[in-house]
């Protein structure tokens, strides 16, 4: 029990979901990619699956590559609703494609915004290993290509907010305390002042659904990247604390009102017989609020994990085998969260 209780001390998965770290670069031999040639992309394409596939510091047999040119829509989104590629890079219409390991733990996006965007995600509160691994990584490619570099500003990529060390680092905190009592409003403006993003589950101009958030740096020039990764893990710790104590405190005032929140939630969530994705977002929330204070015993937090996933759009067609029609798939999901929570 005490080293679960460590463990849990570190990983934090009471409030954090998850932690990535992102390298945007490109090639120097090569156009950016808006501005490419078919057969530039073509090329690139080749040189990229090379590096990775035949490198001796990656096994070939970890890693599957994706050509998103030959994904149908759903297949796309898949991958979104995964994290593992952007909605950007599911929307391309040039040759491009993912690199992604087995375990879905490293993602390489090709031909994305820029040529490589290298992509390491870890549940929990592991952003220092999420760099750790970005960055080994970043070294395999540095000994077989040149990279866009400038001396004055730092690595060169497609946007001007990516430019200089290229890093994106974010954590996805569930924070339903927060936007309960409203102080959710205080925490984005000092954010905000913070050079700090905050954005919904899938990055840029996506909704918080589920009261979930992440948090990213928005400056990359002018700061290292071990500065840039202590100062995100240091405003998410205190968002964490923050969030904690306003969950102590509501149980706390009224603790019949909070557990009678959490059980009607519970008892929507495990009957309803049709479900939205944005109800059920908002009741996984509710239920996942229930777990991690230790309220409801009946889920597990892997459990719910699972739910959350297969219930998005893509997910449950995919899971179920077919396109599925706005009606059905509210249907379908009730369905779901029924069985998985029974088995």
């Amino acid at each position: 029990m005490t080293g679960d209780r460590n463990n849990n001390d570190v990983l934090k998965p009471d409030i954090v979901i998850s932690s990535r770290v992102r390298l945007a670069r490109n090639l120097e031999r090569y156009p950016f990619p808006f501005r490419m040639s078919r057969e530039q992309s073509l090329k690139l394409l080749s040189e990229i699956k090379d590096i990775v596939i035949k490198s001796s510091a990656t096994a070939a047999d970890n890693f599957y590559f994706v050509d998103i040119q030959k994904l149908n829509p759903v297949d796309r989104q898949v991958l979104v609703e995964k994290h593992l590629i952007s909605p950007d890079l599911a929307e391309s219409q040039i040759e491009s494609a993912a690199i992604i390991s087995k375990d879905e733990t490293i993602s390489i996006m090709v031909n994305e915004e820029d040529h490589i965007r290298i992509q390491c995600l870890y549940p929990g509160m592991q952003i220092d290993a999420a760099w750790q691994l970005c960055n080994n990584l970043d070294k395999l490619f540095e000994e077989k290509v040149d990279y866009a570099f400038s001396k004055d500003f730092g690595y060169l990529t497609c946007c001007p907010t990516n430019i200089g060390t290229g890093i994106r680092a974010s954590v996805m905190l569930h924070l339903p305390a927060l936007v309960m009592t409203g102080y959710i409003r205080n925490i984005l403006e000092a954010c905000s002042k913070l050079s700090i993003a905050v954005r919904g589950m899938y990055g840029e101009n996506t909704e918080a659904a589920g009261n979930m958030f992440q948090i990213s740096n928005q400056v990359t020039l002018g700061q290292t990247e071990q500065e840039i990764i202590a100062n995100i893990t240091s405003v998410a710790s205190q968002i964490i604390e923050q969030e904690r104590t306003i969950r102590n405190e509501l149980y706390k005032q009224n603790p019949y009102r909070f557990e009678d929140k959490i059980y009607r939630s519970l008892g929507i969530f495990t009957n309803a017989r049709i479900m939205t994705s944005e109800e059920c977002m908002k009741l996984i929330s509710d239920v996942r609020l229930g777990i991690d204070m230790g309220i409801i015993k009946t889920i597990d937090r892997n459990t719910l994990d699972k739910i959350m996933l297969l219930t998005q759009p893509a997910n449950l067609q995919k899971t179920i085998g077919k396109p599925l029609s706005p009606e059905e798939r509210d249907l379908r999901r009730a369905e779901l969260i029924r069985e998985l929570i029974k088995r």
